[in-house]
Parts: C-alpha cells; structure tokens; sequence
C-alpha cells in the first residue's frame, strides 16, 4: 500500500471518527444534516427529470388539453383562482402548458419522492416501524403538501415566466430557467414541511415491540 493510500485512509478514518463524535453529541443536528443532504440530491434528481417527462409530453395533444381545477376564489384582475392551474397551450405561447406540463411535474415528483420516502427512512431517521402505516401517513402528508404548494405556486408562477420569457426576453433559455426556479421553489416548501412530519412517522421502536 502506498503512502498516498495510508494518508487517504487516515484522513477517512478521522472523517468518519469525527463525524460519529458529533452525531453522539448532537444527534438531532446531525440528523437534519443527513436529511438536508438527502433532500438536495432528491432535488438534483427532480431537476434532472422534469425537462426529461416534459419534453415527452410536449410532442403530445396533452399540451393543447386544458386543466384548471380546484377554484378558489379568484386573482386580483378578477379571474378564477384555480389550484391547479395549467391553461392549455405552450409555455412559449402565451398558455399554461396544459395536462402536458402538470404530468411532468407531478411524476417527476411522486417518482422523487418515492425515492425520498425510503431513503430517508432507512438513512436519515433509521426508522423501523411499521413501514405501512409509515407510507399511509407519507401519502397523506404528500397530498396535502402537493394541494399546498401548487395553490401557493399560482402567485409566483405566471410572474416569473413572464419575466424570464418576455420581460427579459430570454425565450426557451428562460423557460427552462423558470423550471428550475418553480422546481427548487417546489423543494424547499416540501423540504421546511416533511422533517417535522418524518419526526413523526419515522420512529426508531423497541426491538421487541417491532417483533
């Protein structure tokens, strides 16, 4: 073994002789570390997918489909406020991107968050309850955030691609800018609400009372 491969494996040896240290002192910091971690690279992934199912879509008649759904109440111009708010026609025309563009945000988020829901029960919380009643309680918290961050999505939405696409006039460039910005926005909502909630359903049980 070289000297270069010892130096390597002392430096991991302190690493991870540190980090077991701190995790000892400051368990629930350690913790939201490990799940900070986890939930950027989910981000990552949602990021890299999003463009992947959108543009599958948007060679189908999916893009022309309009869906609005779940009114409430009504904007400042006097137009309905719908949760769901995906008017039919491309982004780039001046339309809401149809059923075309609410399929790729959400199977590129039930597909992030099935990943998130197993990782971070076996990684950050090391949970080993019932993983049942775990993935019940997931899918309901996940419904509920979904409905959540799409209603508030309808207040930043339509202004920031407006901005990027016409106001600055930066077109597709700016279209996928925008994916980016409502998908990070997206994140960092699911990310602030699902620590508290996997508190809660990821418990670590007695060996015995699992049994």
């Amino acid at each position: 073994m070289s000297n270069l491969d010892n130096k390597n494996n002392k430096v991991l040896a302190r690493t991870v002789g540190f980090w077991n240290n701190y995790k000892e002192k400051h368990p629930n910091i350690a913790q939201f570390l490990v799940f900070f971690m986890l939930s950027n690279g989910i981000t990552v992934l949602q990021l890299v997918l999003m463009p992947v199912f959108k543009s599958i879509f948007a060679k189908t008649a999916l893009v022309t489909t309009n869906f609005q759904v779940l009114q409430f109440g009504h904007n400042f111009d006097g137009s309905p406020y719908y949760v769901f708010d995906y008017a039919a026609g491309a982004l780039a025309a001046g339309g809401g991107g149809g059923l075309a563009y609410f399929l790729a945000v959400q199977i590129t988020i039930a597909i992030a968050q099935v990943i998130n829901f197993f990782a971070q029960r076996s990684i950050t919380f090391k949970s080993n309850s019932n993983i049942w009643k775990a993935a019940f309680w997931y899918l309901v918290a996940y419904i509920v955030i979904t409905i959540g961050a799409a209603a508030a999505q309808g207040f930043y939405k339509a202004p920031i691609y407006n901005l990027l696409m016409n106001t600055w006039g930066w077109g597709a460039v700016g279209e996928t800018t925008a994916d980016v910005i409502t998908m990070i926005i997206n994140s960092a909502i699911s990310f602030w609400v699902f620590f508290p909630i996997f508190k809660i359903i990821f418990k670590q049980e007695p060996e015995n009372e699992v049994k």
